[in-house]
């Protein structure tokens, strides 16, 4: 073979490389202050290129996203990609354990794969209360077109992003909880920032008599499970945090803080109005949030009268176990999602970790097995990258299981080792009157059992991974447990934390420790070369790269 035969050969083998990397969607981000009224008054919120919410994610499976966020905030700022597995690269998670906080008048990039999902998820800012103030926004993962979806092509796709909200700023309700004191009940509810009371605004959506429409919904709040639903319109569930679900109807779905859905709409009522509606549930007083979808040409008001949410927690627990996970769909490869048999999984660890709450040193923490986190000025993952968490934090300060009384908190930097590639049980127990509600960065797992009362090894005969929805929150009822199974197969530093933002702040959440023992490029990225330093490790010399 001639040389030019040879050299035309590599060049085309080149090509072919770089043809065949996964397609790479850039974003460009402003984030500033500005006036926003979510309960119709005005007051400062955070704003992404002037938008709130945010501007939306609109990605497809192996897509590469590459985010550049300039911070033009007077405060330290870091984006979560709530739900994004972010394979084998916490560094990119955008958690106070695993990244330094861009500073004021900075900008740093974000690079990740949405590798292997499909779904409907969400971004919020993770500093302090920023998340009360905004800069949240959509993260669609669409599936890749030669992946079938178990449902026909809808006639457009929309975002209703709710939440509960407070008229006070965000920087006030830091204060409130720095002093001792609770945030207290929200003032409202808004859906895509906005609460149309009367009826007098403008329509989010419009919709085509006779069309199916996606409508993917997130709970974007801070602490309130909010009842979604549609005046004489049934949802129709076809997917949730990843996986297909089989697509049973309902009038109203609960969707607790941090939850995503979608659902299909069909517009085959009378062409006119209809209000979309969020309440709060679990609450003495119940707080309403609306917004109008419209027919095309459709002629009159919505209704006043809206539908009534369901009451009692019981309702809420019976819905979450009607879930099924549509084991004949093809997620975001092309085959089935799967089944498993729980009595072939080698459990190697139960963990067990109970909530608290309680006054240490006259202020209000809470606190997960008796311990309340305590954010490090160096990021977790990077002190051990680094080699010197020993200077930073210790392991396993709480135990598998809680202790006997959880009245006395500690308070402490919370990070548990788990041993890579082991199949863990999780036991969520929560002896308080409110729902709690969980999620655990960088993972899917099996949630595969929400009930009252107490956990005893003897209940995981009831388990049903045949019924088991892949997922990243998880809610627990009031005086009850959930169950969640998961392989710790993502090497890294990943957060586990109560989606209520007072309960984290005030310490319900800790950090799981993901070792791979190759210390190998197979496993884990190495350090982003533009990756931002601080604290112990700002003028260290830097480790040595994995291998390959």
């Amino acid at each position: 073979m001639g040389r030019g035969v040879v050299v035309a050969l590599m060049l085309c083998l080149m090509g072919a490389a770089v043809m065949g990397e996964d397609p790479y969607l850039y974003f460009t981000w402003n984030v500033t202050y500005g006036n926003i009224s979510p309960l119709g008054v005005n007051q400062q919120g955070i704003l992404i290129n002037g938008q709130f919410p945010g501007p939306e994610i609109n990605s497809t499976s192996n897509n590469n996203v590459v985010v550049n966020v300039f911070n033009n905030l007077d405060e330290p700022l870091l984006f979560t990609w709530h739900g994004v597995q972010q394979r084998k690269n916490s560094w990119q998670d955008g958690t106070l354990g695993t990244q330094c906080p861009i500073a004021p008048g900075t900008n740093y990039t974000y690079k990740f794969q949405v590798k292997d999902q499909i779904g409907s998820f969400f971004y919020y800012p993770t500093v302090g209360l920023q998340r009360a103030a905004g800069g949240f926004g959509g993260l669609r993962i669409n599936s890749r077109l030669l992946i079938p979806v178990p449902y026909a092509d809808p006639e457009d796709e929309y975002w209703v992003l709710i939440g509960d909200w407070y008229g006070k700023s965000h920087k006030t309700l830091q204060g409130l909880l720095e002093s001792g004191r609770s945030l207290g009940r929200p003032d409202g509810v808004h859906i895509n920032g906005k609460n149309d009371v009367d009826g007098s605004g403008k329509a989010l959506y419009t919709m085509k008599l006779g069309k199916t429409y996606k409508y993917r919904i997130c709970n974007v709040g801070l602490k309130d499970t909010l009842n979604f639903r549609i005046q004489g319109h049934p949802l129709k569930l076809v997917e949730t945090e990843g996986s297909h679900t089989v697509q049973n109807i309902y009038d109203s779905l609960d969707v607790h803080v941090g939850q995503c859905f979608s659902v299909l709409v069909t517009a085959d009522k009378e062409p006119k109005s209809y209000y979309m509606v969020a309440s709060t549930r679990f609450t003495k007083k119940v707080l309403t949030g609306k917004g109008i979808i419209s027919y095309t040409n459709g002629v009159g008001p919505a209704s006043p009268q809206i539908p009534d949410a369901p009451v009692g927690w019981a309702w809420s627990l019976n819905q979450f176990r009607s879930f099924r996970w549509n084991l004949t769909a093809s997620a975001a490869r092309p085959n089935p999602q799967g089944s498993y048999h729980y009595g072939q999984i080698n459990i190697t660890r139960t963990i067990k970790l109970a909530n608290s709450v309680s006054n240490v040193n006259g202020k209000l923490r809470y606190a997960i097995n008796g311990v309340s986190h305590v954010e490090s000025e160096t990021p977790l993952k990077l002190a051990e990258y680094y080699g010197i968490s020993d200077k930073v934090f210790k392991y396993n300060i709480i135990n598998d299981e809680p202790p006997a009384s959880l009245d006395n908190i500690k308070l402490a930097t919370n990070v548990l080792n788990a041993t890579f590639r082991t199949f863990i049980e999780i036991i969520f127990e929560n002896p308080t009157k409110t729902i709690q509600t969980y999620n655990l960065n960088g993972y899917s797992f099996f949630a595969v059992a929400v009930e009252p009362g107490k956990w005893t090894p003897e209940k995981r005969k009831n388990y049903n991974l045949l019924d088991a929805i892949s997922r990243h929150t998880v809610q627990v009822y009031p005086k009850s447990w959930a169950a969640i199974m998961l392989t710790f197969d993502n090497a890294g530093m990943w957060n586990l934390r109560s989606e209520n933002s007072e309960n984290r702040y005030l310490g319900q959440q800790l950090y799981i420790s993901v070792l791979s023992p190759e210390h190998s490029l197979r496993d884990e990225y190495n350090l982003p070369e533009t990756q931002l330093l601080c604290g112990l490790v700002k003028d260290l010399p830097k480790p040595p790269p994995y291998s390959s």
